[in-house]
């Protein structure tokens, strides 16, 4: 088992973990959660070795093996398998083995070394790695393209393969879904729940903490508290603990009454029998768990929109892409991903866009939001649209060299006279309090963005976009760098919204909570998805029942 006890931890003048014990028993699957810089990833670097405590003790079985996922890849030309297969670092010392063994002509050392690699599996390996990969969205071909090809965002789901790939004791995964897409999530989520060995799990996505894990480690007061359960169950005690806390609860009254107007907003929306199944659940939680909600720090609001054109905007033959580059030759045609687009998105919609990753969701809201044009068809809009654009890159829409403040300035400036909300002048001292009703105050509003965490710049980007009162929010990817209590605070904002929400989310928590419709990007087109999110996994499940079979008819055909 893994035993901390009284442990204590200090970094500079914070005081992280103070005499805290807790005991994790082997074969546990374990959230690990807490508010962003409580020490989380900090007990995951104690727990690899890489970091020692100023005082108590953190004791893991020493012949146990301990696999992670690394923060960096190397841009290396080995091919994803390969590397995927490098997570065994065992077996790539029983390949060394044989390799010596064979070059110094000992033949006794070479059976032993083929006898140790059978028991380790390595005939079975690349198919193993394979498997992962494809699990996690890679397509056959990109299997065997070498590591330097692939983006960040896929070079951390190699870093994610090379984790499972590894025969491990202790599994630590830190925020493993950022990079996933909600098919290989949910690939992901059925992965884990076979794994054998302990699993300590740092995540902000409450559905897939809800679906892995049977015990929660809460970082709270500098004190590590064990709770028997899920997510939602140590939710539901942590709820009965504050509720008798009397005393908390007058300074929580104010935020109750704004939780009620969103309860209240959120019962009015279900307007579809599907959706509406999805929101009273999650509206039953809400009114369980309101003093948690209410307790947290964080809450914000968008603004009511200035006007709200309908439609919004109309797509007609519209063809989505990118444009050949700039240094392709003469003539070269764009790269279309999506088209034949005939849709229109009216006022007071609230659309979850669904589909694999590279099927074009990013595609269709970068080019709604004019950071791509459209390859064919056209786009109208209607008079006043204003859009405020939530890019899954921050930096996409920061500058990193600038502050919060000279983000604020600008935009200030940017914005016409006519399209500023009654107060809103744009002077440094009215920017300074509301960036500070976004928990930018003192220096914060002067530190370059580049160095703040992707939690800071999410914030920051919400705050521009609450600034502007736009009528239709352009949402990929959120809540990547958000944690639980801002992600509440986001589902709140986002159904309090007066105007159009479309949203690509891997959440399925926001999703369920936000949208009253779907659209399916897949095959090269935009389709309405008739369904909610239980029918989309079925559906997600059969797709890939039917690729199988498709592939071993082929196969079966060549052979």
């Amino acid at each position: 088992m893994i035993r901390i006890d009284q442990l204590v931890l200090q970094r500079g003048t914070k005081v992280l973990f103070d005499h805290t014990s807790v005991t994790l028993n082997p074969g546990e699957r374990v959230g690990l959660v807490g508010a962003n810089g409580s020490g989380k990833s900090t007990l995951f670097a104690m727990l690899r070795g890489e970091l020692l405590a100023d005082g108590g003790d953190v004791a893991i079985p020493p012949q146990w093996r301990t696999a992670h996922v690394a923060q960096e890849t190397p841009a290396v030309m080995r091919s994803a398998v390969e590397y995927t297969i490098d997570g065994d670092t065992r077996l790539r010392d029983i390949e060394a083995r044989i390799a010596a063994a064979q070059a110094s002509g000992d033949g006794s050392a070479e059976g032993e070394a083929h006898a140790a690699f059978a028991d380790a599996d390595g005939y079975t390996a690349p198919a193993r790695a394979e498997a992962l990969l494809l699990g996690l969205g890679f397509t056959l071909a990109q299997v065997s393209q070498p590591v330097a090809s692939f983006s960040g965002g896929w070079r951390m789901r190699l870093n994610l393969a090379q984790a499972l790939m590894c025969p491990s004791d202790l599994l630590l995964l830190d925020e493993p879904t950022n990079h996933l897409d909600l098919d290989a999530l949910v690939w992901l989520e059925a992965w884990l729940k076979r794994y054998p060995g302990t699993l300590v799990m740092i995540s902000h996505d409450r559905e897939f903490l809800d679906a892995v894990t049977q015990v929660t480690v809460h970082v709270d007061n500098a004190k590590l508290v064990r709770y028997g359960g899920n997510y939602s169950k140590f939710e539901d005690m942590r709820a009965e603990q504050l509720v008798l806390q009397q005393a908390a609860m007058a300074k929580q009254v104010e935020k109750i009454a704004h939780l009620q107007k969103f309860i209240d907003r959120f019962k009015a929306k279900a307007s579809k029998a599907k959706q509406a199944q999805s929101r009273v659940k999650a509206l039953e939680r809400m009114e369980k768990i309101a003093p948690v909600l209410a307790d947290a720090e964080f809450t914000f609001e968008f603004k009511e929109p200035l006007n709200v054109p309908n439609p919004l905007l109309s797509m007609l033959d519209a063809s989505f892409g990118y444009p050949a580059p700039a240094d392709a030759l003469p003539g070269t045609p764009p790269t279309v991903i999506v088209r034949g687009i005939n849709r229109s998105v009216l006022a007071g919609q609230r659309i979850g866009i669904l589909g694999a990753n590279g099927q074009g969701k990013s595609t269709l809201v970068k080019t709604v939001a004019h950071a791509l044009a459209p390859i064919a068809g056209e786009i109208s809009e209607g008079k006043g649209l204003n859009i405020g654009y939530f890019a899954q890159q921050e930096l996409d829409v920061l500058r990193p060299l600038d502050t919060p403040m000279e983000h604020m300035i600008r935009l200030a400036k940017d914005t016409p006279a006519h399209m500023r909300a009654p107060g809103q002048s744009g002077t440094e001292q009215s920017l300074r309090t509301f960036l500070g009703t976004f928990s930018f105050s003192g220096d914060m509003v002067h530190q370059a963005v580049g160095t703040m965490s992707g939690g800071e710049k999410a914030r920051l980007v919400l705050c521009m976009i609450v600034w502007q009162r736009p009528n239709l929010l352009l949402l990929d990817e959120p809540t990547n760098h958000l944690d639980l209590a801002t992600r509440e605070a986001l589902a709140m904002a986002l159904n309090e919204f007066e105007g159009t929400v479309m949203l690509v989310s891997h959440d399925r928590a926001l999703l369920r909570a936000v949208c009253d419709e779907f659209w399916l990007v897949t095959k090269g087109g935009v389709e309405p998805f008739d369904g909610d999110l239980d029918d989309y996994q079925k559906f997600l499940s059969d797709e890939a029942r039917r690729m199988r079979e498709q592939a071993a008819a082929e196969q079966k055909v060549i052979a």
